[in-house]
């Protein structure tokens, strides 16, 4: 099957012709057909299977077969895409933008961390299509400044990411916003209770599409593991960096002060690093990630923030610093890597403490990841993860301010 087949406008298929697609991916030769007949979607496929372009490629026809026919244009929102995260949102409004060169459709993006009235100017203009995170786009609702009145199609992407950010409310709230009738694509990487729950309540006899389960990394990725003690995890990445590794790569860590911290490291060292977390501006984040793209720097620090749905080409490694403590999370971070086709390489720092983590990102893989033991920091077998004793009862208030702030340190 090619693009051809799935019956998309002409001028569409221009744009998707010079992004070099030949053959639609299994998730987007599902889904186009039931989009552009109007049908609610149930999109289950993990990230880099193409699922954006599954949703884009329909919405933008459809929208655009209909500003052809009547040739009149308005300044009604027609279709909006809820996203988990500012550096997603940027990404997908990218690829609409790419899909509709040759149509007159306007696509934008609304997000927190930056100035609203650049956002506001652009709504006033009139958009077509709406990208959005969901506290932004209350907010632009609550002042009055978007009507959603005339979404027709709404697409809550990422729904688990959503979820554990604790999006669920808004998204509801949103999905009420919007007209009775309008048709609901939801597409997440997981299915828990939840998340079913949420599309049993928002969709309307939708269509299920399940492509690549989660478990699965791809093929194209080699994995090793690295069992280090923790205070000897950065020895050891500046010993790969200095001795095995060249490319670009990706390092993740579990908190923004780990984050930092490595960092730091990293320019003593002559490194050209930049980093990405939460406490960063969407300025300072989306330079970052520019900076990463543009080769100005070849080594990107971040936490999950940069895990999903952000599709960086040409990306040679992923590092797990820090093991997530939730497997699919580790599926999401090493899938930044191997991409298209490609091949890539992950390589997991593993302390004692963590071991309980690698156990259960195995189970989910369905299979060990081989332990590369040729390195000169290898943990003792028989090390224990380190205890921290609680602090005495006297002066309660006092020491336990200064046992949460140790514990915060005893992360890194």
């Amino acid at each position: 099957m090619t693009f051809k087949d799935l019956h998309l406008n002409a001028k569409i298929l221009k744009a998707v012709a010079e992004q070099n697609y030949t053959t639609p991916t299994p998730i987007q030769e599902a889904t186009i057909p039931l989009v552009l007949d109007g049908i609610d979607v149930i999109g289950c496929a993990q990230t880099g299977t193409g699922k954006t372009a599954a949703f884009a490629l329909p919405i933008l026809d459809r929208i655009f077969s209909q500003l052809d026919a009547s040739n009149k244009r308005d300044k009604k929102i027609k279709a909006l895409v809820v996203s988990p995260t500012r550096e997603l949102a940027i990404q997908i409004e990218e690829n609409f933008k790419k899909y509709s060169t040759y149509t007159n459709l306007r696509t934008t993006s609304v997000y927190g961390g930056m100035a609203m009235e650049p956002q506001i100017d652009q709504l006033t203009k009139g958009v077509d299509v709406l990208i959005a995170t969901p506290g932004r786009l209350l907010d632009l609702h609550k002042r009055d400044i978007l009507n959603l009145d005339y979404i027709q199609i709404l697409v809550l992407d990422e729904a688990d990411m959503m979820l554990d950010m604790g999006f669920i409310d808004d998204v509801k709230k949103i999905a009420r916003l919007c007209p009775p009738q309008k048709q609901t694509l939801l597409f997440s990487a997981t299915m828990p209770p939840k998340i079913e729950s949420l599309a049993n309540e928002l969709l309307t006899e939708p269509e299920k599409v399940s492509v690549s389960v989660l478990s699965s990394a791809a093929k194209t990725i080699s994995q090793e593991l690295y069992i280090v003690p923790k205070p000897q995890k950065i020895e050891l990445c500046l010993h790969l960096l200095r001795n095995n590794l060249s490319g670009n790569m990706i390092i993740f860590r579990r908190t923004k002060f780990g984050v930092d911290k490595l960092e730091e490291t990293l320019l003593k060292n002559n490194y050209k690093v930049d980093t990405i977390h939460g406490d960063k501006t969407q300025v300072a984040r989306t330079k970052a990630l520019n900076k990463f793209k543009n080769n100005d720097v070849n080594i990107l620090i971040a936490t999950d923030v940069a895990a999903r749905g952000i599709d960086i080409p040409n990306l040679d490694i992923v590092i797990n610093f820090d093991l997530p403590n939730i497997p699919e999370a580790y599926v999401h971070r090493i899938g930044r890597t191997g991409r298209a086709g490609k091949e890539g390489r992950s390589l997991s720092f593993c302390s004692a403490d963590e071991k309980t983590y690698i156990k259960d990102i195995q189970q989910l893989l369905g299979k060990l990841i081989p332990v590369e033991e040729n390195h000169p920091y290898p943990l003792d077998p028989k090390a224990k993860p380190e205890v921290h004793k609680k602090q005495g009862s006297k002066h309660k208030k006092g020491r336990k301010s200064v046992a949460s702030k140790a514990k915060k340190k005893r992360w890194y």
